[in-house]
C-alpha cells in the first residue's frame, strides 16, 4: 500500500525562495576582487537570481547544458549556484589553483558551453584559451565599468547579463533528479574525476547539515566558508546557510591569517570553516595579536585530518572545534564531530580525545569496515579496515567515466573510499590513514597520521608530513617532512624524542629532512604525493 501524500520535487531553487521570504534580511557580505565590501540580502540576492536566470536563457542556456565557473568566494558565484541549476542547466565549478593541464582536461571532459570568471582569472584564461573548445563563451564576472583589456574574444559582461532582466522568475519544475553540480576531484592519480551532483541529493544534503549542525547554521549566525565555492561547493554551505537563515560571510582570494583575523574581527564572524592548512595560519595570527576576532565562537575544520594540537589550540581558547570528513563524491558531508551534552562536559583532555576522531555519521550516510577480501569488521574502535559508505548524498559513479566507477564500488554498491578507519560502538569514526599514505615497513603498517599528529604538539613545527620512502632492507620507511616556526628549527632529536614517547621504536621515522613550506594541493592539503616525489631517493 503507497502513502497518500503529495509528491513534489526537491529543486534547489526553492532554497533560495525560501530564504527570501523567511530569512528576508539575512546577509551576504562579500570582499570583491574589485577591492571592495559588497553587502547584500537574500531577498535581494533572490531577485538577482532571477534576473541571471532570465539573462541566461537569453544567451541561449538549455536544460542540461555544463556552464563553468572560474571564480572565488563571492556574491556573483553565490548567484550563479541558484540561477544556473534553477533553470536545469549544470552548475560546473573548477579549482583554479589545478596545473594548465588538469583545468583544459576538465573543461573539455564537461563540454563546457559557457564559462563565468572573476577578473583575477582573465590573465589565466588568456593563456588557456588555444586548448579550451572553441565553442566555449566567456563571461567576466564584473560591471561595465571594471572590465578589463583583454585578448580573449566575444567576452560578456556579468551585470550586462542582468540588466533589464525581470526581478521574478517561474522556476521549472524539474525532476529531482535532474543534474545540477559537477565537482571534479584534484587527480591525485590519473585524470580528474568528476561528480554530478542531483537536486535532490543537493537539497537532501543541505537538510542533513542543518539538522546535524543546528548550532552554526540557524538564524542570526555568521559564517565564513574559507572552504572555496569551487571545492565540493563550499562543503554544502551556500545551500544549507539560506535554508537556516544565517548569514554568509564571503572573503574573496585573500586566505592568509591576517586578512581572515581582519574580516572576522570587522564582521564579527561566529562560525569559520575550512582546512587545517588555514586555521594554523589564524591561530599564528591569533596569537600574534594576543586575542580572538569578535564574535568567533565555532571553528569548522575538515579537508584533512586536524592535528591534535590545533583542536586543543582553539578549544583552550573557547573555540568549539567541529572536526568533520567527507569526500567530493559525498557531497561532501560524511561524518561530524560536535559533541553531545553529556560528551561536551568531560573535561578538556578526554573531550579533545573525541574531537580528534572524525565524529559520527550525518542523517542519511551509512558506513562500514571491510577487511582486504570485502568481509565486515566489527565495530569495536580497535579494528581498522577499509572504510565503504552508502546514502542518498553519494556517488553512484563518475560523470563519463565508466572505467574510474566500476573499481570504486564493490558487490553491494557501497563507495570505497580509500581511508583506513575503524569505528567505535557508539558510531565514532576515527581515520587510519588516506590507503595509499600507510607506511608498510618489513609487513608492518605505520600510520602517518598518528606520527604527524604528535610532531604537531612540538612548539617549533609550523606543519609536518610522515612520507613512505624506499627501502632496501624494510621496503619502506617513514620520513618526517618538517616545516618550522619563525622562531627556528627544533632538533632532530628533539622530534624523534617526542615520538619515542608515543611510539614503538620500529615506527620512528629515519630521517627528519626541513623545508620552508610544504607542498600544498589544489584544495589547500599537504601533497603528499609531491613530497614522495621529491624524496623518492632519499635513503632510509
Amino acid at each position: 500500500m503507497k502513502g497518500m501524500m503529495m509528491h513534489r520535487p526537491l529543486k534547489i531553487a526553492d532554497l533560495i525562495t525560501f530564504a527570501a521570504e523567511k530569512y528576508p534580511s539575512g546577509e551576504i557580505v562579500s570582499v570583491r576582487t574589485e577591492g571592495d565590501i559588497h553587502r547584500t540580502t537574500y531577498r535581494e540576492t533572490a531577485r538577482r537570481i532571477a534576473r541571471l536566470a532570465h539573462g541566461l536563457r537569453k544567451l541561449g542556456v538549455k536544460e542540461g547544458d555544463r556552464i563553468a565557473t572560474l571564480a572565488w568566494n563571492g556574491y556573483r558565484h553565490f548567484e550563479l549556484y541558484y540561477a544556473i541549476s534553477g533553470i536545469g542547466a549544470v552548475c560546473h565549478t573548477i579549482n583554479p589553483r589545478l596545473a594548465a593541464a588538469e583545468m583544459t582536461y576538465i573543461v573539455n571532459h564537461a563540454g563546457d558551453s559557457l564559462l563565468f570568471c572573476d577578473l583575477t582569472f582573465v590573465p589565466l584564461l588568456e593563456k588557456l584559451r588555444p586548448q579550451l573548445p572553441e565553442n566555449l563563451r566567456i563571461v567576466i564576472m564584473a560591471d561595465p565599468g571594471h572590465m578589463p583589456q583583454t585578448s580573449l574574444d566575444g567576452v560578456l559582461c556579468y551585470e550586462d547579463l542582468l540588466e533589464g532582466q525581470p526581478e521574478e522568475i517561474d522556476w521549472p519544475d524539474l525532476p529531482e533528479d535532474q543534474a545540477a553540480g559537477l565537482c571534479y576531484t584534484s587527480g591525485t592519480t590519473g585524470h580528474p574525476k568528476g561528480t554530478l551532483y542531483s537536486h535532490r541529493s543537493t537539497v537532501l544534503h543541505a537538510l542533513s547539515m542543518c539538522v546535524t549542525i543546528p548550532d552554526a547554521l540557524r538564524e542570526g549566525r555568521r559564517i565564513l566558508p574559507v572552504v572555496p565555492l569551487f571545492h565540493v561547493n563550499a562543503w554544502g554551505l551556500p545551500y544549507g546557510a539560506p535554508l537556516s537563515g544565517a548569514s554568509v560571510i564571503f572573503p574573496g582570494g585573500a586566505l592568509d591569517g591576517k586578512s581572515l583575523f581582519e574580516l572576522m574581527d570587522s564582521e564579527r564572524v561566529y562560525s569559520a570553516w575550512g582546512v587545517p592548512t588555514v586555521w594554523i595560519g589564524l591561530m599564528a595570527e591569533i596569537n600574534r595579536r594576543g586575542r580572538l576576532p569578535e564574535g568567533f565562537g565555532d571553528v569548522v575544520i575538515g579537508g584533512s585530518a586536524a592535528p591534535r594540537s590545533l583542536i586543543e589550540a582553539f578549544e583552550t581558547k573557547g573555540i568549539n572545534v567541529c572536526h568533520a570528513w567527507g569526500m567530493t563524491e559525498m557531497s561532501p558531508l560524511g561524518t561530524q564531530c560536535n559533541l553531545s551534552p553529556d560528551l561536551a562536559g568531560l573535561p578538556l583532555e578526554k573531550r579533545i580525545d573525541r574531537k580528534q576522531s572524525q565524529g559520527r555519521r550525518i542523517f542519511g550516510v551509512e558506513m562500514k569496515i571491510v577487511d582486504d577480501a570485502g568481509n565486515r569488521l566489527p565495530h569495536d574502535g580497535k579494528t581498522p579496515g577499509h572504510l565503504h559508505v552508502r546514502g542518498n548524498t553519494v556517488t553512484s559513479g563518475y560523470y563519463e567515466n565508466t572505467e574510474a566507477s566500476k573499481p570504486a564500488f564493490d558487490g553491494e554498491g557501497w563507495f570505497c573510499t580509500g581511508d583506513i578507519a575503524s569505528i567505535d560502538p557508539d558510531g565514532f569514526l576515527m581515520i587510519t590513514d588516506r590507503s595509499k599514505d600507510l607506511i608498510k615497513s618489513g609487513g608492518e603498517w605505520i600510520s602517518s597520521l598518528a606520527l604527524e599528529n604528535i610532531v604537531m604538539s612540538h612548539p617549533g613545527v609550523a606543519n609536518c608530513a610522515v612520507i613512505a620512502v624506499p627501502d632496501a632492507k624494510w621496503d619502506e620507511r617513514p620520513l618526517l617532512v618538517v616545516q618550522a616556526k619563525d622562531s627556528g628549527e627544533p632538533r632532530k632529536e628533539d622530534l624523534l624524542d617526542l615520538l619515542a614517547e608515543h611510539v614503538a621504536k620500529w615506527q620512528l621515522p629515519d630521517d627528519v629532512v626541513y623545508v620552508e613550506a610544504l607542498p600544498l594541493t589544489a584544495t589547500g592539503k599537504v601533497s603528499k604525493l609531491t613530497l614522495r616525489k621529491e624524496f623518492k631517493g632519499t635513503p632510509a
